[in-house]
């Protein structure tokens, strides 16, 4: 058995740091429902300042804050812009529907990044026969792009069909600091043209749990009985919460992932039968083919495994590889020798 596991799965792995378990513990806390909880209101302040909006809201999850928004912007039976491979469309249990009553009406993007006329072809005209276009999601980084990220050119140009049409945005920005580090932008500039941003504290920024959301005040104000709709009205949570602040504080360390992924495509490529096109390893994601004389993905990912190297098959032929803090250079090149032995048996 392997001595220890590498852990490449995903960055939602990420265990929080002692600083993080010193703020859970020394917590001060209320209940947050009767909006009581001091640390909850100093990290949704803290939140929608660094996002450049007027209020946030902290959920327990990055799917009930994409669910909460959809839910907040729309109204039953209309229809919902989105990617063809977004993470809403794709892997929220199909919510969209479940939960409030609309449809999705999908358009196919480059590395999942949206094209701002294909876009607009896909808004309903004003017909008794159609539904309402209530809504168009965003999604930047892109998950199953692999980690691809949306120009800031291309996040307004979206936007702007938008606005035409008196359309709202939501930004799932589950990885938005990894989308504005890799821009070497601001992320207020970044998510300025969005209505509502939804971001996730337990991913590369490693808290345990936790993600926001931020909009208008109003938006905030409606979002928050969505919230209480679906269970997440939470009493003592200023523990999780207060990770969240400590979270908030290693934004600028994402830039270390990045790199990381950088020189994890370049080993992979260096392993006969497997490749990784090196231009759309944007952030902490690298998608790695395989030839199929080599092995099929879930044969290979299940190898790996039983040597101590963790990762997710995406596809008959492809895994995910991401980077995160509890990952570093030393792994990265011990977890590709690995991949390198298997690979040759």
């Amino acid at each position: 058995m392997p001595q220890r596991t590498i852990d490449l799965r995903s960055d939602t792995v990420t265990l929080p740091t002692l600083a993080m378990r010193r703020a859970m513990a020394e917590a001060a806390v209320g209940d947050d429902v009767y909006g009581e909880d001091p640390t909850v209101q100093r990290l949704e302040t803290l939140a929608a300042q660094r996002l450049g909006k007027e209020a946030a809201l902290f959920v327990p999850t990055g799917t009930m804050g994409n669910q909460i928004a959809v839910m907040t912007h729309t109204r039953r039976g209309d229809e919902i812009i989105l990617e063809a491979e977004s993470h809403i469309f794709f892997y929220e249990v199909g919510g969209i529907a479940l939960l409030s009553g609309v449809q999705a009406r999908t358009v196919a993007g480059h590395r999942g990044i949206l094209d701002a006329e294909a876009v607009e072809r896909a808004i309903r005209p004003a017909n008794i026969h159609f539904p309402r276009t209530g809504l168009l999601c965003l999604e930047n980084t892109h998950n199953r792009g692999g980690g691809t990220v949306t120009p800031l050119e291309t996040m307004n140009a979206l936007a702007e069909v938008a606005k035409r049409y008196c359309i709202p945005v939501h930004l799932d920005g589950a990885r938005v600091f990894n989308a504005a580090i890799a821009l070497g932008i601001d992320v207020r500039e970044l998510v300025a043209a969005a209505d509502s941003v939804m971001f996730c504290l337990s991913k590369g920024l490693a808290a345990p749990v936790g993600s926001i959301i931020a909009g208008t005040r109003q938006f905030i104000k409606e979002a928050r009985r969505s919230r209480k709709v679906l269970g997440g009205g939470m009493r003592q949570v200023g523990v999780l919460a207060a990770a969240g602040l400590v979270a908030l504080e290693m934004v600028d360390r994402l830039a270390e992932d990045h790199a990381n992924a950088r020189l994890l495509a370049e080993l992979i490529n260096q392993v006969p039968g497997l490749s990784c096109d090196r231009q759309w390893v944007q952030t902490n994601i690298v998608m790695v083919d395989i030839d199929p004389k080599v092995a099929s993905a879930p044969d290979l990912v299940a190898r790996m495994m039983d040597n101590g190297v963790k990762a997710n098959a995406t596809g008959p032929s492809r895994i995910r590889l991401v980077t995160h803090k509890d990952v570093g250079r030393d792994e990265i090149s011990e977890a590709v020798e690995i991949i390198k032995r298997l690979v040759k048996r």
